[in-house]
């Protein structure tokens, strides 16, 4: 299996009206800025789907920091947002993730 059908199998897919852009966020599911994450997608009705990686198995766990560190950015905060398999926000920050729906709308 590779990392992206392990990401596939273990993300909880939230379903919103806004599906211009494909959403997969990394987070802990204790962590403060990480919810606010989730409310600020929720709030948006943005579709998205998430990992919350401190309730996987250490292995997987491993597997996919490793992945994300080697494809997009080598540090890991959470949350860890990666858009369109190709644009990277890393901790809680509502200006950028505003940019990226912005670019969404004008493909």
């Amino acid at each position: 299996m590779t990392t992206e059908e392990l990401i596939d199998n273990l993300a909880v897919q939230v379903e919103g009206e806004n599906a211009k852009r494909e959403i997969t966020i990394f987070t802990l599911s204790t962590c403060m800025w990480c919810k606010k994450c989730k409310a600020w997608l929720n709030g948006r009705n943005i579709k998205y789907r998430y990992v919350d990686v401190d309730k996987i198995q250490t292995s997987q766990k491993s597997e996919i920091l490793d992945y994300l560190r080697t494809n997009y950015q080598n540090r890991i905060s959470y949350p860890y947002m990666v858009c369109d398999a190709k644009d990277v926000v890393v901790g809680y920050d509502p200006n950028k993730y505003e940019e990226l729906m912005k670019q969404g709308e004008e493909t």
